[in-house]
C-alpha cells in the first residue's frame, strides 16, 4: 500500500469512526466493547484433552531472565522476559508462579482474568504486573503452539500478515537538532526500511525542554527538516510521549499534518482520556495511544467516544498478546487500527511480529528495534532480517524459535 492509499485508508476509518459516535448510541457502543472482551481469544478447540501446568520456573544468567512452563505431559514452552524483571521477579515468583501450577492451560483466557484477582494483584496494575504475567503467557503460549503444532498467531487468531512491515523507532530528543538528525539518519540507513518514528517535544509533560516552544523551537526545526531529509516516499510518525498540554497539541499536530506525517503518538498525558479527545478532535491527523495503558477501561472509553484512531497496547506492559488482542478486536471493532508499541531488548520482536501476524486491522508499519544478542537461538522459518521494509514472520510452531540448550542449561533457577 502506498502511502496515497495508506492515508485515503486512514481518512476513510476515521470517518468510519465518527459516523458511528453519531448514529450509535454510547450505551450500545459500550455493550459491543463489553462483548468482545467478555469473548475468549485462544483457540481452545485446537485441544482435545486437558494441558494441565507442572511447573513454572524463573530462570536467571546474569542479569537476564527467562521463563520455562511444562505441562503433567511433558510440553514445554520457554519465553525471554523484559529486562524489567531484574526488578520485578519477586512479584512473579509471589503472586503469579503460584496461581498458574495445576491449572488447564487451554482455559488461559479465564485464568488472565482471573490472576488480578489472586492475591489482590490488581493492586500491581501497570509494569509491575504487566511485565512477569507477559513473561509467563509468553512461555505458555509457546508451549501450546508446540502441542498443537501451530504458530502462535494462529492460537489467537489466523494469519492475516504473514510478513510485518516495520519502521524504525527513533529516540535523541535530547539532543540539538542537527546531531539528532545525524543519528536518526544513521540508524535509519542501516536497514532496508521505508518508514520512520521521530520524537517531539521533551519526556513527558513534567519535564523541562528548552527547544520545545517558540518559532525557533526544536520540533518546528525538526519536523520539516526530516520530510526534507527523507522525501515523501518514506513514511513518517511522531511521538510526544504524553509532553504537550492540549493546545500545544493541536499546534504540533497542525504542523505534522502540515508535512504530512501518518499519526501523532500520545499528544498529551496518555491517561487524560478527555484531552485525548479534545486533541482528536481538533486534528485530521490519526491519534494513536496506549503504550501506558494497563487496563482496558481507557481504550474502552477513547473507542467508544471517538477519541482515538490507532490503539496501541505493548504485548509486555499489558500483560500479554490475549489482553492485547481483545484491545485490538474492540479497536477493529469501529474501524480502527492497532499497531502495538514494542518493548525492546530479548526477542521482544519476536513476540510482537507473532502478535502483529493475525491482526486483521494492523497498520502499514510495526515498531522495530532490534533483538538483544545475548539470547542465544535459532530460527529456522525466517531470517528475522529486514527485506524491503518487511520481516517474515516465523511459521514454526509455538514462537517459532529454538533456544540453545547448552545456553538454557547455564540458567539458574530463581527462588525467593
Amino acid at each position: 500500500m502506498d502511502r496515497r492509499q495508506f492515508l485515503l485508508s486512514s481518512t476513510a476509518a476515521a470517518a468510519y469512526g465518527t459516523a458511528y459516535a453519531a448514529a450509535e448510541p454510547l450505551a450500545e457502543r459500550y455493550r459491543k466493547l463489553d462483548a468482545i472482551l467478555q469473548a475468549p481469544v485462544l483457540k481452545k478447540e485446537l485441544f482435545a484433552n486437558p494441558v494441565i501446568i507442572q511447573s513454572v520456573e524463573l530462570l536467571r544468567l546474569d542479569n537476564g531472565y527467562i521463563c520455562r512452563v511444562r505441562s503433567k505431559d511433558g510440553a514445554e514452552g520457554i519465553a525471554v522476559a523484559h529486562t524489567g524483571m531484574s526488578t520485578l521477579f519477586p512479584i512473579f515468583l509471589k503472586n503469579i508462579q503460584p496461581f498458574l501450577i495445576g491449572k488447564d492451560a487451554r482455559e488461559l483466557d479465564l485464568i488472565l482474568e482471573k490472576i488480578y484477582i489472586y492475591q489482590f494483584n490488581f493492586r500491581f496494575n501497570g509494569m509491575a504486573l504487566g511485565l512477569p504475567l507477559a513473561t509467563a503467557e509468553f512461555a505458555i503460549l509457546d508451549m501450546l503452539g508446540r502441542i498443537a503444532g501451530k504458530p502462535v498467531g494462529q492460537l489467537i487468531g489466523s494469519i492475516q500478515n504473514p510478513d510485518v512491515g516495520l519502521y524504525m523507532a527513533t529516540e535523541w530528543r535530547e539532543k540539538p537538532v542537527e546531531e539528532s538528525l545525524q543519528l536518526i539518519s544513521k540508524a535509519f540507513q542501516a536497514y532496508d526500511l521505508k518508514a520512520l518514528k521521530i520524537k517531539v517535544g521533551g519526556l513527558m509533560y513534567m519535564t523541562t525542554d528548552m527547544y520545545a516552544k517558540g518559532p525557533e523551537g526544536r520540533t518546528e526545526k525538526i519536523v520539516p527538516l526530516v520530510r526534507k531529509t527523507f522525501g515523501d516516499a518514506v513514511a513518517l510518525y511522531a511521538d510526544s510521549n504524553s509532553f504537550y498540554t492540549v493546545p500545544e497539541a493541536i499546534r504540533v499536530g497542525k504542523l505534522l499534518e502540515q508535512y504530512k506525517f501518518r499519526y501523532f503518538e500520545e499528544p498529551v498525558m496518555f491517561d487524560h482520556v478527555d484531552e485525548i479527545k479534545q486533541v482528536a478532535d481538533a486534528l485530521t491527523i490519526p491519534i494513536a495511544n496506549g503504550e501506558q495503558d494497563y487496563s482496558y477501561h481507557s481504550f474502552r472509553w477513547l473507542i467508544a467516544n471517538n477519541g482515538i484512531e490507532i490503539v496501541q497496547p505493548d504485548n509486555y506492559y499489558f500483560g500479554g498478546l490475549i489482553r492485547s488482542m481483545k484491545v485490538a478486536k474492540m479497536a477493529a471493532a469501529f474501524g480502527k487500527q492497532c499497531i502495538p508499541h514494542m518493548s525492546g531488548g530479548g526477542l521482544g520482536n519476536v513476540y510482537n511480529i507473532q502478535f502483529v501476524s493475525a491482526l486483521p486491522n494492523a497498520g502499514e508499519h510495526h515498531e522495530f528495534k532490534e533483538i538483544g544478542k545475548n539470547v542465544r537461538f535459532e530460527c529456522k522459518t525466517s531470517s528475522l532480517t529486514i527485506s524491503k521494509g518487511k520481516i517474515k514472520v516465523p511459521t514454526g510452531p509455538g514462537f517459532g524459535v529454538d533456544f540453545d540448550p547448552g545456553w538454557i542449561a547455564k540458567h539458574q533457577v530463581v527462588e525467593l
